[in-house]
C-alpha cells in the first residue's frame, strides 16, 4: 500500500463525503477508492467510515485520522515547495469561496500580480453569497462578511466592509427623507440577506449602537441586484459604500442619515479547524489581508 497516495485519497473521501466524488476528483474508479479505503482500515485496525444508504459518515477514529493526515500532507507539501527547487514559491491549488462583489471588485484584479510572485499557485474562485461548507465542498478558505456563526472554523479578521445608506433623488422626492433611523419603518427598504436571514442595519448613535431590522418588498443576497433595485427607485439600501461610490459621485443616488454612521461589517478569512495551513494557503491569505488593507472601503475599523 502506497501510504502517501492513500493518505491523499482518504482526505478527499473525507472532505467530499463520497467515494464516487473522490474517485472523480482523483481520476480513478470508484471500486479502487473503496478497495484502498478498506485496505487502510484493515491496516489501522479501525473503521474510519460508517456506510449507510443515507451516505458516508466518518467515525470518531475517522475524524482523528483526518486531522493527522492533513497535517502530514501539509508538512510534506511545504517541505517539497521549499526544498524541491531551492526555496521557490509555494505551489498547488487554492480553492477560495468569496462573495461576488469582493471577487469582482477586489480579488480577481489582484490575481495577475499574485501569479507573478507565485507562478506555481493556481486559484479556483467559487463565487457565492451563501456560507459554503468548507470540508464538504473542498474549500480551503472562505471570505465571510458579518457575524460568524460556526465556531468550528478558524477565523482571521482581515478588514471591515464600510457601508452607506442611499436612495435615488426621485425616490426621496416622492417618499420623503428620513431624518433618523427610526423613520426607516415608513420606507421601502431593499434588504440584503445571508443564510436566509435579513442583514440588520446597524448605526452608531450618541446613545450607543442602534440596530434596525429592515423590511421591504425586495430582498437579495447579491449586492449588484440590491444596487439595481435602488437605481430603479424601489427604495433605500444600506450596503457597501464601494458598490455605490460611482453612483454617489454622479448623483444617481444620494446619502441619507449622514448624522448616523453605519457600523461596518467585519470581514474574516475562515479555514476549517484542525488543519495546519499549507504554505500556498498562507501566502494566499496574506494576499487577502493586503487586499483589505489597501482598499479604503475594506480597511479594518
Amino acid at each position: 500500500m502506497d501510504r502517501f497516495s492513500t493518505l491523499q485519497l482518504y482526505v478527499r473521501v473525507f472532505e467530499s463525503g463520497s467515494f464516487t466524488r473522490a474517485a472523480q476528483e482523483m481520476g480513478i474508479g470508484q471500486p479502487a477508492v473503496s478497495k484502498q479505503i478498506s485496505a487502510l482500515e484493515a491496516h489501522l485496525g479501525a473503521s474510519l467510515f460508517v456506510r449507510s444508504p443515507r451516505g458516508l459518515h466518518a467515525t470518531a477514529a475517522g475524524y482523528d485520522f483526518y486531522d493527522s493526515a492533513v497535517k502530514l500532507l501539509a508538512g510534506f507539501e511545504e517541505a517539497e515547495s521549499r526544498i524541491g527547487r531551492g526555496h521557490v514559491a509555494p505551489a498547488g491549488l487554492v480553492r477560495v469561496a468569496v462573495p461576488p462583489a469582493l471577487a469582482r471588485m477586489y480579488l480577481v484584479p489582484r490575481l495577475p500580480a499574485f501569479f507573478s510572485e507565485f507562478p506555481d499557485i493556481a486559484v479556483e474562485v467559487s463565487v457565492s453569497e451563501r456560507h459554503v461548507d468548507l470540508i464538504k465542498e473542498g474549500i480551503d478558505v472562505a471570505l465571510r462578511i458579518g457575524t460568524l456563526s460556526d465556531s468550528s472554523l478558524i477565523a482571521r479578521k482581515i478588514g471591515s466592509m464600510h457601508l452607506c445608506t442611499v436612495a435615488t433623488p426621485a425616490y426621496l422626492a416622492q417618499h420623503g427623507i428620513p431624518q433618523d433611523p427610526s423613520q426607516l419603518r415608513f420606507h421601502n427598504l431593499v434588504t440584503g440577506y445571508a443564510n436566509n436571514r435579513a442583514l440588520a442595519w446597524r448605526f452608531a448613535t450618541p446613545a450607543g449602537p442602534l440596530e434596525i431590522e429592515p423590511s421591504g418588498n425586495v430582498r437579495s443576497n447579491d449586492a449588484e441586484a440590491i444596487r439595481a433595485a435602488v437605481l430603479s427607485g424601489i427604495g433605500i439600501a444600506h450596503d457597501a459604500q464601494a458598490m455605490f461610490q460611482a453612483d454617489l459621485d454622479k448623483g444617481r443616488v444620494v446619502p441619507i442619515l449622514q448624522a448616523f454612521k453605519p457600523i461596518p461589517r467585519d470581514i474574516h478569512a475562515v479555514t476549517s479547524g484542525g488543519r495546519r495551513l499549507p504554505h500556498r494557503l498562507r501566502v494566499f491569505i496574506d494576499l487577502l489581508t493586503r487586499m483589505a488593507n489597501e482598499e479604503p472601503g475594506l480597511r479594518a475599523h
